[in-house]
């Protein structure tokens, strides 16, 4: 599933495409067809997005609320013939944007959409994002951070590559309940997230090592990986730890295999 990165560089990317533009929405599937004609032909405002959700805000009080989900993908290209499962189509004469396999695709006003959003958790890449929000339901919490940081409706975006990784750049056992978490551990793992989440978004992927411990700087090969990107222990079960050297432990949590290095992950 994409995390909250991807989503966002999704909603700049269609925004430069269709932003202020007259559009035509259509759904070659078939699926999504009536819905689509609400859209067709006028105006999309802009995409934005809250954690994995994206929203194309279009005039007359319509949103085209997306969650892409475990296998749904969003393509943006110029104009060709669909292909494969199209559940909706995005364009204009100089770009085309398909929707393949969406958990979620559907129009909804803008009073439905906060009201979703009032679910969800405070998203790192948002200027509007109240941390404390979470950190108000972190602490009153008796299940393991690693968990936490997994669960939408306490921080938006966070994915399995996020949490695993910037629990390692703090020093946090994945283990400790939210409740033993202390403030100053929460504010170096916001601070970190909207960093590194930053980055996932302008690079359009996930590098969490810090400079001396890149490939170059310490003479190893580069992480041969299909979601590249260089990470401390995201899939490196197994393998010795960048810093200490120890192996990195792997395990099933929150219903996704969490990974750490239990002698730097020592607190809690």
């Amino acid at each position: 599933m994409p995390e909250g990165h991807t989503l966002h560089r999704l909603a700049l990317d269609l925004t430069q495409a269709f932003g202020g533009q007259v559009v035509s929405v259509t759904s070659p599937q078939g699926r999504f067809a009536q819905s689509a004609a609400l859209l067709d032909q006028t105006r999309m405002i802009e995409a934005t997005a809250h954690g994995k959700h994206l929203f194309c805000e279009f005039e007359c009080d319509r949103l085209l609320h997306i969650h892409l989900g475990l296998i749904g993908s969003l393509e943006l290209g110029p104009p060709s013939p669909p292909r494969g499962e199209v559940r909706a189509r995005i364009a204009t004469e100089q770009a085309v944007a398909d929707l393949r396999g969406p958990q979620l695709c559907v129009v909804r006003t803008r009073t439905e959409v906060a009201a979703r959003l009032s679910e969800l958790g405070p998203d790192p890449l948002r200027a509007d994002a109240d941390p404390d929000l979470a950190w108000r339901r972190i602490r009153r919490s008796t299940r393991p951070i690693a968990a936490l940081l997994m669960d939408q409706a306490i921080v938006s975006g966070v994915g399995n590559v996020y949490r695993a990784e910037v629990l390692f750049r703090n020093r946090i056992n994945p283990h400790r309940p939210g409740n033993k978490l202390t403030r100053r551990g929460w504010v170096g793992i916001w601070t970190d997230l909207v960093e590194l989440m930053s980055h996932g978004v302008a690079d359009n992927r996930i590098d969490t090592v810090r400079p001396e411990h890149t490939p170059e700087a310490m003479g190893r090969p580069p992480r041969q990986d299909d979601h590249g990107g260089e990470v401390y222990v995201y899939r490196r079960a197994g393998m010795a730890c960048h810093v200490c050297g120890s192996k990195v432990r792997t395990q099933l949590l929150a219903g996704r295999n969490l990974f750490w290095c239990a002698r730097c992950q020592r607190r809690g």
